[in-house]
């Protein structure tokens, strides 16, 4: 028997968040961020259920080869540019368009027309406050400049620091006044909103966007509630089932370090998921588990986790599902449970549960 651990990946919801954007950003063309083999859904997944997009950005010139060789047409953006001369010729050959941040790049570019007429679609960055990425104001005219000698198109780009949080400095205003400031006068296209830029600052979009986190159905603050009205869908479910329940006395502890005590007897429910899966290893005692109990009117009811996290085992406790037993199913994170949800509870983001589903786990992709 296979171990029941599994992730679904489902392709209609990919559709609906993109519609979603669409419907935030109407006019706007969309670069379906799907860096981090797409935010750990697996790139096979986003043909189909991002294929409506307006192109895809990512980071490793190996994905771009690998979206070619699938038949994808469409634009693809380097979203970290090229990192060394020898890359040219593939981002060429492969007509992908580059962003450029730093003086280096800009003499790739210079190095390139020495010896071929080929321009590129170049997304020029400027460092409008985040201090990542991106020229300093003061010298962003002059790469400007320079780029746009070589025949160059060029559109303008910044990131936005702190698009979800209104309170912190830069906020999206400071940064969009240095942006203005910076590229007045200057042609070109702009991309401008991330994925919180697209659900709260609708008037700081830009000709492109760049949703990322709201295509897989989670929220850029950490929080399921902040995005309640955007009504996405979450893509990504990752299941399991108890494999084996144990009858506790008040007082005895469970797993590692026994830091859950039975207050009173009570059952315990084993599921095959650890953090050898991807599940965190730092969530507390409480974390929301969906189980799967049909004597229940929901036919399943949210237990919280109870003991510490094991490399291929969680622990469950049963008092809520009195009716659970072994195979019934589980939902770790997905349609009844948040994945921001869990995370929260181990002091972490949603963006970092879904990237890290382990390879060991089965993935499924389904209509």
């Amino acid at each position: 028997m296979n171990r029941p651990i599994l992730a679904s990946i489902h392709i209609e919801a990919f559709r609906h968040n993109l519609d979603r954007v669409r419907e935030l950003a109407p006019g706007a063309g969309v670069w379906s961020v799907i860096k981090a083999g797409a935010y750990g859904h697996r790139l096979e997944s986003v043909l189909e259920g991002l294929g409506a997009t307006d192109g895809f950005a990512l980071l490793d010139l190996r994905d771009a080869q690998w979206l070619r060789s699938q038949g994808w047409q469409g634009r693809i953006l380097m979203l970290e540019g090229l990192f060394q001369a020898d890359e040219l010729n593939e981002a060429i050959a492969l007509d992908c368009d580059l962003v450029v941040h730093c003086e280096e790049q800009v003499n790739l570019l210079e190095s390139l027309a020495t010896h071929s007429a080929h321009v590129f679609s170049v997304y020029l960055k400027l460092n409008s406050g985040m201090n990542r990425l991106g020229f300093a104001p003061k010298v962003y005219r002059e790469m400007f400049h320079r780029l746009h000698g070589l025949g160059h198109q060029i559109q303008h780009m910044t990131h936005f620091a702190n698009a979800d949080d209104a309170t912190r400095s830069p906020t999206v205003g400071e940064q969009m006044d240095c942006f203005s400031v910076v590229t007045e006068g200057l042609h070109g296209k702009t991309c401008l909103a991330n994925s919180a830029a697209i659900l709260w600052h609708r008037t700081s979009l830009g000709d492109w966007v760049r949703p990322g986190i709201m295509l897989y159905g989670l929220s850029p603050t950490g929080q399921s509630r902040d995005i309640a009205h955007a009504n996405l869908k979450p893509v990504m479910q990752l299941h399991s089932e108890i494999i084996d329940i144990q009858d506790l006395a008040a007082g005895d502890r469970v797993g590692y370090g026994g830091r859950f005590v039975a207050p009173e007897p009570m059952r315990i429910g084993v599921i095959a998921c650890g953090y050898a899966d991807g599940y965190p290893r730092h969530a507390r005692d409480g974390t929301p588990i969906w189980i799967e109990d049909r004597s229940l009117p929901a036919g399943g009811v949210i237990c919280p986790l109870a003991g510490r996290v094991s490399m291929d085992m969680i622990t469950v406790d049963l008092r809520k599902a009195p009716n659970a037993r072994i195979g019934s199913k589980v939902e770790l994170w997905g349609g009844r449970v948040a994945a921001d949800d869990v995370a929260m509870a181990a002091d972490t983001i949603g963006y970092e549960l879904i990237c890290a589903v382990a390879p060991r786990v089965p993935i499924a992709v389904l209509p």
